[in-house]
Order: structure tokens, then C-alpha cells, then sequence
């Protein structure tokens, strides 16, 4: 039975696949060696637990395989339930539905609810043309996020729409661009929206007067064959069967637990949020699912509480506590209110949709964020057992809290939404009545331990105690005496999590002393009113936004699209899903899928490797090792046929290729390999130092005559700053599929790289083939930022060589645990440094060592140096500068290039020195800045003339548009009334060279194709990876033809039309590219002059319809990029021209947790005139939150032996929408001339990153606030990630007096 439209009805006992045409089919069992894959962009689903319907509706981002009962991966989706004629919509993630609880099923994909070949739904069209997607490979999951609301709310409240997306995740846009999207549906639009125009400024990029109005009644119907299902149905026992799982979903408790007596060890599966199913490879033959029993499933109100089934979601308990606290007295509604607190954080919504209340309870895991509340909360479970004593947790009774009685819960986490915790607790405290005695005491905390615990002891001595300070402080020291904490090993400090400890005991006695002042005034005092703001968490609100850019000439064509708004060429096609990526390719006939063998040590010698089971496993074809490159063999970083010595963990020993990306996975962690460990094993900078363990070339740079200023300064700092690395985490990982052709040894790549010359070049060189033999292809790219140039040269060797070896396809798609495990990422810096100044703040002299750690191979960490030291001035003239850069030799996996390609780091280091020096000073950060900026056209420490003109002009504006001044004294007056929260400001200018180093990197290709029916294909040696740059050659394009862009077809990027191409890097993409096609393009424009001339009134098609059909061109421009750098001179001009920019950021902090929030940036760019201010301003802001992530949260984390911990999106946190803003303006400097590059514009990819360091200094100054007022003189240093750790450490206070300091250690 097979239906082959939008939406699919399953009501079948039977197992359910999906081919690559949207077909579904049914079979009743699972046939054995074979595949079904698809890539569901978003899908609607229907299904029927018990007897209601349940309407659900994923959106996929990734690629799903089923293969027996695989689990699909990392993707979004949406849940919809419907009781009788009344459906709910519910978001999930798809990776938490095992395919066998989509029983009774109707899927909608992404193209369902709309497409280019249909109609394309709201949603989608808002978001693309608001400019929300920009690699678009998340775009999918947002779309249906939103969508989901919309059916249960055709108008949302901005707090429903931001709590829609908070378990969604963007690498590139910084989510203003969807949030606009999202307010153009909400019932009370933002408070901030402005005028569209003032004078030659606009304000808004696009316009709302285009979009097709919301309208419900044309949104898809609940299937009818599944509502008479749900009401004719009778509910029988599902058993699905497969080659190596059953399935049983029973209908009573009764028969549940003849279940567990039958297979003991078979798991329950409800929601599946479970990691090791999902994310371990843990394997059971048996599951059993028991969502669909009624008595799993109860809801009871009684006179003492509330009683809930086990099975309910963490979404269904929410509103059902939600509506509890609206419909009865608040003392009977204290625990639910507790509860609710740690619901509303407990992952994102798409979680709790699935996730099941009794799973998280019974789980165990330290990371519960309920368990601790229940049980301080004498919550009571209801457990049934059989005659073999088999238990199952049935259902949760709360209690009702006694009069006097009170509850609260808390939590802290490295993200404040979707994150699992740090630290939590619950505690709950009963009171002698009407007095402050404490008659029973409660006090429970997880995540610090391996399970929930009970501080018992505490609580017992503490019993018949007054609720003061002394109770207090005698509380604190027993928990911390009692809560013994395991050392770190990879977790969070020791010390972190015992400060938040003795802060949630002290947060909780504030509430409590606040609620016994509101029921007896007289006799309690409560709290001063500056501990107030404290009991209040941060909130994630809509941020208000403004886009300021100038607008075009008046008198410009209105078909020239350049200088517009105009938004990215692909997307509507990244909203509807039908955007194509690596992994959407269909199957080739015969194709084979790779898994890479990875070291699991970070030094050692390769005794042996045993491949002896892994080619026993089902579907396994072969095994690749190094005996199998035919020629160079450089993807093992070593000229020896043979792999001898691993170098760090993560390597690729050798590959599997099977049938199956199961397979492939099954066998490769069959492969056995033998090590002998070699010595040292360096990891850190410091290891590397001791063991004198560098690449060369060391590098220096000196201006001025540094030994001599410092003898004529009047103070001398000397400090240390650590800057941690930063995965891409690019949302496609690295991906690739090899095609043999079958003749002449020729090969097609489709690859997600911005290099695909450098990788024809690599491919070619391991097959030993001419390179023109390697073809290869580049549609689009799911995200790169650096990090698929080198690294994914070396994949698609691997891949190249197996699909050699096999004469079949090879597809490799990572993981991204393998991803993350295999790849590099940004340098981590240690950087120390010697400041020379007078009173007054001049600064004269500087001498500074960076350490780079380059990982265990030299990839470019070397001219990563080179760019910090040539970028270390930033935006200030200093006369008297030192310094060297020297890149470590480790063992760890090798860093490469990451946006902004060192000036992060640098860049970083050098406000830092600033800051510190304004500290010494007692002068403001600010006027430390002013006083060094530059001033005049003068030279840089490397020789290079530079005029600031420009710099100082966003400096003035920024100051001006932050309101900078009578910000700083409102902020000085609310450090003054809230002593446990500060608020902290810096605004940093920001100087960024642009260029690419040598001349020869400066030169493009372009090649167009006129047809004879008036269209236009374009071709160019530029990568789509979300910056837009085939939207801006697209309108170079129009504007040098004088047609429509419409008219005008971006295909691909290809080696076999435009060979030898540059890598997209370094923001250079349109600068190069842009030229080459307005030269391609005037070229052809004068060949059809004689044709124009003969007929001036005719139409473009009049023209090029005489043309010779074969009529094409292809230019090879050379741009007139002089660059050179002497490094034994230490002089030269590296770079063509400069951009400029300033940022301002608010923050404010909480004292106890180290929590903070960002409240405001002012961002002024100088960009020269821009091609398109939506993708330049996308960019701008999307490099920005990119930097905050660098600053203020990405932190990775290895073990003693060189294993990374931070491995994946539970462990790792990028910013996610509630990290952004809430008052977020960019603003483009009105436009200024550069001769350099086309349309006197300028490349804007990285350099908003390194303004994201402006919330690092508000931070700080934050901090410093702290500090000063609690009489801490001492100097304090700030590493960068500056986490929720490292501030509550800095905000010194008796709690932290009764530790430790914390230090830290740079990687």
C-alpha cells in the first residue's frame, strides 16, 4: 500500500519506511539487509496513543536512516494532539519517536504545507523574504517550530513565539532576522518598530505590505480515516518485529509487568530522551513502550493534590500545573509553581512534547532537574510490582503544602534555556506555626553528584532553629560539610558547583524571609530592598531591533538591484526545504557508506589493527586502511604508506565502508587497534612550553625601540590572558559523496567545502591521477566558517580512496560527535604582556609573547600567528610594540581556520591591556581608547599608511547612538540599589584589515552564458555558504546587463567551469569574484554593441537573439592587490584597505550564580557602500552572537589523555536565541569610497565577530562593579570563554570565602 502525496494516513499494524520519492510503504516485517533513507526537511505526523489521536509534526534538518529500528538524529520536529474534535499542536525532536511509536501515523513533510511548486505557506515566505535563513540548513526546524504555533495560535504572544524557538539552534544569522519573521505574526507587534525611512536612512529591510495574510482555514485537515480509527479502533497489543529488535507496546499495567518479567532488561521507552539509545550505540533486542496504557496516563485532582501518570509529557504536566495555579489558592499551589520553574528551562519545547514525566523521575540522572524539587517537596510515586517483584512507576502524587509550608526550586546550566545543569536543588522548609522555628527542613541538589542527594544531616540539626542569619550561616557550612563533590574529571569546578550550592541555600533563605515579612510584617523584617532584584531570574524576551543603512541615489534604475535589500537567492528554497545539500543527493546504484576508525589515543605507535570482526559484520564490504592510497598519503599527515604513529585523538586510522551507515558504524567499533604509548603527551600550551614543542617559523614583529620606552613610562603592568578554542559547529557537518565514473579514472566529488580546488588537488594527488580526472561539485554549503577547507580535503581523500578501491559511490556523512572529535577548530591563545604608560593613559610601550596552539600538525596556525601580530594593534597607535607569536605543537587535533583568522584572539588581548591600564589609572576604559586611537593618516607597526578617518567616525557614532554617557550613569544607580545584580557597559572600536596576503590570491573567474531566449547563467569561482554571495553576483550581474535579476541562474560551483579558484575565506568572496563577473559581463555587453547599435529601441531579447548560440564568456580577473608582508623587516603592505566598526553592549549579572544576560548592543560598521544591507547587516549580526559564543560560553573541555568532552550540542553550547540582545541596532556607516573593490564596497563576513568581545568588557566591567564596591582592590584577571563560572568566582563574597579560587588552564 503506497500513498504518494503530501499527507500520509498509517493505519496499519506494520512497519512504516520512506524512500527518496516521499513514498511510504508498509510491511509486516522488517526485510533484512536492506536500507530505506530520506531527509525529512519537516514532516506533520498523526498517530493514535490509547485511543486519542495525536497529530504530530517533525522538521528534519539531517538525514535519516531506517534500518531495523534506528533512531533518527539530530533533527526538529512537531507533535500535535488532538482529544475528539480539538487538536493541540505539539513541537519534538525527532530523534526522540522510534519509528515503531508512529503507529497509526499521518506525515506532512515541509513540503506538505508548502513549496515552490505548490503554494508557499506564510511561514516560509516570511522568513525568507525577512532574510532568516542564510546557509538555510536549519531553516526547516524554524519554519516548523513557527508553524506549529501558528496552528494553536494563529496570533501569538511574543513570549509564545520565543519559547516556540528555544530549542532551535542558527550558526549564521544571530536570529534577529527570524525573530522579525516570527513578530510579523505576533497579536501586539514590538513597541520598537520604527519609521521606515528618515531622510536618506532606512530602517527596515523588508517590506510586510508583500507577505500573503495567515489564514487558517486553508491549513491541512486532520486525516478523517484516523479520527474514525481513534473512535472504532479497540486497543490491542502492537508487537512490530525487525532482524534484530521487537517492539511491544502493551495496553495495561498488567501486562506490562508480565513484560519486564519476561525481558528484564528491556528498557521502557516513552519519549526516548534517553541518551543511550539515541547517542551511545547501546543496543536491546527487546523495547517495550507502554505510553499507550491508560493508567500510565492518569490525571486526578484530590482534595490533598494532584496525581499524574508517569506516561504524561513534560508539556502536558506543564499545562496541566499552569492551569492548576490559575484555578486554586496559591499555598495550595507552591509546588506546582517550584515545579513549573524547572519546566519552563527543562530543555526546549520540542523536548518536553515527547519527554516523559516518569522517565526523567526514574532515570535517576544527576542532571534531573525535577528530582530534586519532588523530593523536597514529599512528592510520593505510586509503584506497582509483580509477583517476581518487578517494579513500574505508574503514576506521581503532589502533595499539598501544609499552611507555613514553602518550596522553591532552582537551577543553573552553561545556557540558560535547553542546556542540562550545572547545579541544581530543591528545598522546601516547614515552620512551626505562626512562627519562624523550623519545624522540617528539605534540601536536595543534582547535577553535582552522580544521583540526586539529600543534605539529611543539615536538615536534621538545623530543625527548631529561627530562620536568621546565623541558621544561615551554620546551613551553608553544613552542606558544603556534608555534599562531598567527586574531583572534576571534565565537568564543571568542583568549586563552581559547591558556590552554587551554599548560593541556592542563601537564595532560598531570601525568599523565605521575604514570604514570612509578607505574612507577619511586624514581626519580620525580610530583606533589604537591594537584595530584591535577585529573586528574580532573567527572562528571554523578543528583542526590539533597528537596521539603520543608507538608501540608494534617488535617481538610480529601479531595476538595479544593487545597494538593495534584496533578499537571498535561495530562500524560499531553504523554507520550503527543497534546498539541496550533500546529503539530499539521491542514492547512486551501488552506493557505499564510510565510517571512519579513530585513534583513541593522543601519542602513540600502531602495534596492530585487527579488522577481522568488522569484516564479519552484516553489510560490511570492506575495510580501507592506508595499504589501499595509491599514491601521496597525506590525509595520515605522514609520507609512510603505512600508519605508524597517531599523533592525537581523533585521527583516521583507517575507514569502513558498508551497505549502510548502521553498518558501517557497527563495524568500525569492531576494529580493534593495539597501541604502544608514547611519551610526552602535550595538550596544553603550558606542555608544550616546558617541552620546548613549536612549528616554525616563530614570528615577530617591532616598531620603536621598546627597552628604552619602558625606562621613561610611569607604570608598568604585566599580565596573562587564556582564550579557549571554539568549534565551527557548522549545522551540515562534513559531508561528501564520491562517484567513480567508471572510465579514464575520472571522479565526481559533491562536497560541502569553500575550497573545491584544494580538493581536487588532494583527491588527485592520494589517487595519483591528473588532477583533471577529479571533478568537483559545490552547490551549496550548510555553514563552514573556516573549517571545510584542509580538513575536508583530508575526508574526501578517505572517501576518494575507498570509492577507488570498491568501484562503488562512497557517501560520507559525520557525525557530529565524529565531527567534533576529528576536526580542529579555532587556536586557543595564551598571550602575556608588559604595558608601558603615563598618568595620563598615554601608552607607550608594549612587549607581548601569544601562544598559539596549533594542534598535532602545522595546517595554518602558522599564518594564524602572522595575523595576530599584524592585527595586534587593533584600533590604537602605539609608538614603542614588541611581539612574538609562537605556534605549540600538540596532541590534539589540528586547528585550522576559523572567521576572523587570529584578530579574535589578538584582538582580545590587546582591550584587555586596555583595560587593565585604565584600572591603574583610575581612568574609564573609554577614555583610555580615546586618548590611544589612532588620530591621523599615519603607519601601522608593520609600515602600512592608515587613515582612521572612518575609525573615529563609528567610534562618534556609536557613542552617540548608544547614548553611551547618560547610559553609564543609570547604570552606576542601579549598581547601587541591587547589590546581588550589576549591570556593566564597554564600548570597543574595532580596526579590521582586509586581505588575503599575496597577490596571487587576489584573482577570480567568472563565466556567463547568454542564451537566445534572454536568460543568463552564471558561473563564478565563489562558495554559497550563507553570506549571500551568489545573491551579490546575481545582482552585479543585473545591474552590468541592465536585465532583471529573474532573468539571471546561479547553478553551481564546479572545478570543471571555473578551474583553479580561490577558497571562499577571508570575506573575500565578493571583493574578488564580484569584479570577475562585472568584467565577464562588460565583455559580453561589447560584444552585442554592434547588435545594440543597430537597433537602440529594441528589447534585451532582440539583441541576444542573433548572437552565436555558442556566444559565452570567461574572464580571468586579477585584482590590483599589491600585497607582501617582509617578516625579516618586519614591514611591508599585507593588506589593501580597512574596515572599521564600534560596538557598545549593556549586560547585567547575577552575583550568586554568575548568570548574565545581555541587554543591549549599538553596533556602527563601516562597510564602504553595500551591494545588499540585508545580507551585509545578516552578517554583521550573525558574526557578532558567533563572537559572544567565543567569549562569553563556547568552552571546550579534554581529558587528562587528550579526549574531548565537549562532543556534542548536550555538552557544547553555541548562543541560541535566548543568548541575543534584547535591544539589538546595527548601524552602516554612511558610505564611503573604496577603490579596491567592486562598488566601492567591503568585505563584511568576519569582522563583526570581533565586537562580540564588547560584551566580554560589559561583563567585566560588571564584575568590576562588584569588586570595587565589596572592597576588593586585589587585581583580577578574566579568561576568555568569561563563563558563569569565572564570574561568580570574581564576585568574591562570603560563600566563596569558604572555598578555594578556581584557576584555570589554557588548551
Amino acid at each position: 500500500m503506497t500513498f504518494s502525496t503530501a499527507t500520509y494516513a498509517v493505519a496499519y499494524a506494520a512497519t512504516l519506511f520512506l524512500n527518496r520519492n516521499n513514498d511510504i510503504y508498509f510491511t509486516s516485517e522488517f526485510p533484512l539487509g536492506q536500507n530505506f533513507d530520506y531527509k525529512f526537511a519537516a514532516v506533520i505526523l498523526y498517530f493514535l496513543p490509547m485511543t486519542t489521536p495525536i497529530f504530530l509534526s517533525l522538521s528534519f534538518s539531517f538525514k535519516i536512516q531506517l534500518t531495523d529500528f534506528l533512531w533518527a538524529r539530530e533533527t526538529r520536529g512537531q507533535l500535535e494532539k488532538t482529544e475528539v474534535l480539538r487538536k493541540i499542536h505539539y513541537s519534538a525532536n525527532a530523534c526522540l519517536l522510534p519509528i515503531c511509536s508512529l503507529y497509526g501515523v499521518a506525515v506532512t513533510t515541509v513540503e506538505g504545507i508548502g513549496s515552490t511548486k505548490t503554494r508557499i505557506h506564510p511561514v516560509q515566505e516570511r522568513l525568507a523574504k525577512c532574510h532568516g535563513s542564510q546557509c538555510g540548513f536549519c531553516t526547516p526546524g524554524m519554519v516548523m517550530s513557527i508553524y506549529t504555533l501558528l496552528r494553536n495560535h494563529p496570533e501569538p504572544t511574543s513570549e509564545q513565539m520565543i519559547a516556540a524557538l528555544a530549542g532551535n539552534l542558527c550558526r549564521c544569522t544571530g536570529y534577529r532576522p527570524i525573530l522579525d519573521a516570527c513578530k510579523t505574526f505576533c497579536k501586539v507587534r514590538s513597541s520598537g518598530d520604527r519609521s521606515a525611512r528618515l531622510g536618506p536612512l532606512v530602517y527596515i529591510l523588508f517590506s510586510a505590505d508583500e507577505f500573503q495574510p495567515l489564514d487558517p482555514t486553508q491549513e491541512l485537515i486532520f486525516p478523517p480515516e484516523l479520527m474514525t480509527m481513534a473512535e472504532n479502533q479497540p486497543k490491542t497489543t502492537l508487537v512490530f518485529r525487525g532482524g534484530r529488535v521487537t517492539w511491544i507496546s502493551p495496553v495495561s499495567l498488567d501486562e506490562l509487568l508480565d513484560l519486564k518479567a519476561t525481558y528484564p532488561k528491556a528498557p521502557l521507552v516513552v519519549g526516548n530522551t534517553g541518551p543511550d539509545m539515541n547517542f551511545r550505540g547501546v543496543f536491546h533486542p527487546v523495547l517495550i513502550a507502554p505510553a499507550r496504557i491508560p493508567d500510565l496516563n492518569v490525571l486526578k485532582y484530590t482534595n490533598d493534590g494532584l496525581t499524574l501518570g508517569a506516561a504524561c509529557s513534560l508539556s502536558l504536566v506543564k499545562d496541566i500545573l499552569t492551569n492548576a495555579i490559575a484555578k486554586f489558592p496559591e499555598e495550595k499551589t507552591r509546588v506546582f509553581c517550584a515545579v513549573l520553574q524547572q519546566l519552563r528551562t527543562l530543555g526546549g519545547e520540542q523536548i518536553r512534547n515527547v519527554a516523559s514525566f516518569g522517565g526523567n523521575i526514574i532515570s535517576r540522572k544527576s542532571t534531573s532537574d525535577l528530582n530534586p524539587v519532588l523530593a523536597a517537596s514529599n512528592c510520593m510515586l505510586n509503584l506497582h510490582n509483580n509477583k517476581f517483584y518487578f517494579q513500574i512507576l505508574a503514576c506521581l502524587h503532589f502533595c499539598a503544602l501544609a499552611q507555613g509550608e514553602y518550596v522553591s526550586a532552582f537551577r543553573q546550566a552553561p545556557r540558560r534555556e535547553n542546556a542540562l545543569p550545572i547545579t541544581n536543588a530543591g528545598m522546601r522548609v516547614l515552620f512551626e506555626e505562626g512562627t519562624d522555628i523550623i519545624k522540617d527542613l528539605s534540601i536536595f541538589y543534582g547535577g553535582a553528584v552522580s544521583a540526586t542527594v539529600c543534605a539529611k544531616e543539615t536538615c536534621w540539626t538545623l530543625i527548631g532553629r529561627h530562620w536568621n542569619e546565623q541558621m544561615l550561616d551554620e546551613a551553608c557550612r553544613l552542606v558544603l560539610k556534608e555534599v562531598a563533590l567527586p574531583g572534576s574529571a571534565g565537568d564543571e569546578n568542583v568549586d563552581y558547583k559547591k558556590t552554587l550550592m551554599v548560593s541556592f541555600f542563601y537564595r532560598f533563605f531570601l525568599e523565605i524571609s521575604q514570604s514570612l515579612k509578607t505574612m507577619d510584617p511586624c514581626h519580620y523584617p525580610g530583606i533589604p530592598v537591594e537584595y530584591g532584584s535577585v529573586l528574580q531570574d532573567f527572562k528571554t524576551r523578543m528583542p526590539q531591533s533597528m537596521q539603520i543603512y543608507q538608501d540608494v541615489d534617488p535617481s538610480q534604475s529601479s531595476q538595479d538591484p544593487v545597494g538593495r535589500p534584496v533578499m537571498h537567492q535561495s530562500g524560499i528554497k531553504h523554507a520550503t526545504g527543497e534546498a539541496v545539500y550533500i546529503d539530499d543527493l539521491p542514492s547512486v546504484d551501488g552506493e557505499l557508506f564510510l565510517a571512519p576508525v579513530t585513534s583513541s589515543r593522543a601519542h602513540a605507535k600502531i602495534v596492530s589493527i585487527d579488522t577481522s570482526e568488522a569484516l564479519k559484520g552484516a553489510g560490511v564490504f570492506d575495510v580501507i586502511t592506508a595499504h589501499d592510497v595509491p599514491a601521496a598519503n597525506e590525509f595520515h599527515f605522514s609520507h609512510d604508506p603505512e600508519i605508524i604513529f597517531v599523533i592525537c585523538v581523533g585521527q583516521i586510522v583507517c575507514a569502513v565502508v558498508a551497505d549502510s551507515y548502521v553498518h558501517a558504524k557497527q563495524a568500525a567499533a569492531k576494529v580493534k587497534i593495539e597501541y604502544e604509548i608514547l611519551e610526552p603527551v602535550i595538550l596544553t600550551i603550558e606542555e608544550a612550553i616546558k617541552h620546548n614543542s613549536f612549528f616554525e617559523p616563530k614570528r615577530k614583529l617591532e616598531q620603536g625601540n621598546v627597552d628604552e620606552a619602558f625606562e621613561t613610562v610611569d607604570n608598568i603592568i604585566e599580565g596573562e590572558i587564556c582564550i579557549g578554542g571554539q568549534k565551527h559547529f557548522y549545522m551540515e557537518t562534513q559531508s561528501m559523496l564520491v562517484v567513480p565514473k567508471g572510465e579514464d579514472k575520472e571522479m565526481d566529488l559533491y562536497v560541502s567545502t569553500q575550497h573545491p580546488a584544494i580538493i581536487q588537488e588532494m583527491v588527485a594527488a592520494s589517487l595519483g591521477v591528473p588532477a583533471n580526472r577529479i571533478m568537483c561539485h559545490v552547490k551549496r554549503v550548510g555553514g563552514a566558517f573556516g573549517g571545510k577547507i584542509l580538513r575536508t580535503g583530508l575526508l574526501a581523500s578517505v572517501a576518494a580512496v575507498a570509492a577507488n578501491k570498491t568501484s562503488r559511490a562512497v557517501r560520507l556523512i559525520l557525525s557530529r560527535e565524529d565531527d567534533m572529535v576529528i576536526t580542529g577548530g579555532r587556536h586557543p591563545f595564551m598571550a602575556k604582556y608588559k604595558v608601558g604608560f603615563m598618568n595620563d593613559g598615554r601608552i607607550t610601550a608594549v612587549d607581548a609573547i601569544y601562544y598559539v596552539n596549533g594542534g598535532c600538525t602545522p595546517d595554518e596556525s602558522v599564518l594564524v600567528a602572522e595575523v595576530s601580530l599584524l592585527k595586534m594593534d587593533n584600533a590604537y597607535k602605539i609608538p614603542n610594540l614588541r611581539c612574538w607569536a609562537y605556534v605549540c605543537k600538540t596532541n590534539l587535533p589540528s586547528n585550522t581556520a576559523f572567521r576572523g583568522f587570529g584578530f579574535p584572539q589578538s584582538g582580545l588581548v590587546t582591550e584587555t591591556w586596555i583595560t587593565d591600564v585604565a584600572d591603574k589609572t583610575c581612568l574609564s576604559p573609554e577614555k583610555i581608547r580615546e586618548i590611544n586611537m589612532y588620530k591621523k593618516s599615519e603607519q601601522t607597526h608593520f609600515k602600512q599608511t592608515l587613515d582612521p578617518q572612518n575609525l573615529t567616525r563609528c567610534w562618534n557614532e556609536c557613542m552617540e547612538k548608544s547614548a553611551y554617557y547618560s547610559r553609564r550613569t543609570a547604570i552606576d544607580e542601579f549598581n547601587k540599589q541591587n547589590y546581588w545584580k550589576k549591570r556593566g557597559i564597554a564600548i570597543v572600536p574595532m580596526k579590521f584589515p582586509f586581505g588575503l596576503g599575496t597577490p596571487y590570491l587576489s584573482q577570480a573567474a567568472a563565466l556567463v552564458h547568454i542564451y537566445t531566449d534572454g536568460s543568463v547563467l552564471l558561473t563564478h569561482g565563489g562558495i554559497e555558504m550563507g553570506q549571500g554571495i551568489h545573491t551579490k553576483m546575481i545582482q552585479v550581474a543585473s545591474r552590468e546587463l541592465n536585465i532583471p535579476m529573474s532573468r539571471i541562474h546561479f547553478c553551481e560551483t564546479s572545478t570543471t567551469t571555473v578551474p583553479n579558484a580561490f577558497a571562499s575565506v577571508a570575506s573575500a568572496g565578493t571583493d574578488v569574484n564580484g569584479m570577475a563577473v562585472k568584467d565577464a559581463c562588460q565583455t559580453l555587453l561589447k560584444r552585442l554593441q554592434p547588435i545594440i547599435e543597430k537597433n537602440p529601441t529594441g528589447t534585451w531579447n532582440d539583441w541576444v537573439r542573433p548572437v552565436n548560440p555558442t556566444e559565452c564568456v570567461r574572464v580571468l580577473q586579477k585584482l590590483g592587490y599589491n600585497e607582501y608582508m617582509d617578516w625579516e623587516k618586519g614591514e611591508g603592505q599585507p593588506f589593501t584597505y580597512f574596515l572599521f566598526g564600534a560596538a557598545c553592549s549593556e549586560v547585567e549579572i547575577n552575583c550568586l550564580t554568575g548568570d548574565h544576560k545581555n541587554l543591549r548592543t549599538d553596533i556602527v560598521m563601516d562597510i564602504g557602500c553595500s551591494i545588499n544591507p540585508a545580507v551585509d547587516i545578516g552578517q554583521i549580526e550573525g558574526a557578532f552572537v558567533q563572537g559572544v559564543g567565543l567569549y562569553t560560553m563556547e568552552e571546550l573541555k579534554y581529558s587528562s589523555e587528550g579526549a574531548l568532552y565537549t562532543r556534542g550540542p548536550d555538552q557544547y553550547k553555541i548562543p541560541a536565541v535566548c543568548d541575543i540582545p534584547e535591544q539589538f541596532s546595527v548601524s552602516l556607516l554612511s558610505p564611503s569610497q573604496n577603490p579596491y573593490a567592486i562598488y566601492a564596497s567591503k568585505g563584511i563576513g568576519e569582522a563583526g565577530f570581533f565586537l562580540g568581545c564588547s560584551v566580554f568588557f560589559a561583563l567585566r566591567d560588571a564584575v568590576t562593579g562588584v569588586r570595587n564596591e565589596r572592597g576588593l582592590k586585589k587585581t583580577f584577571a578574566l579568561n576568555s570563554p568569561l563563563t558563569a563560572e569565572q564570574i561568580r568566582a570574581n564576585c568574591a563574597d562570603a560563600f566563596t570565602g569558604m572555598l578555594l579560587p578556581p584557576w584555570a588552564t589554557c588548551v
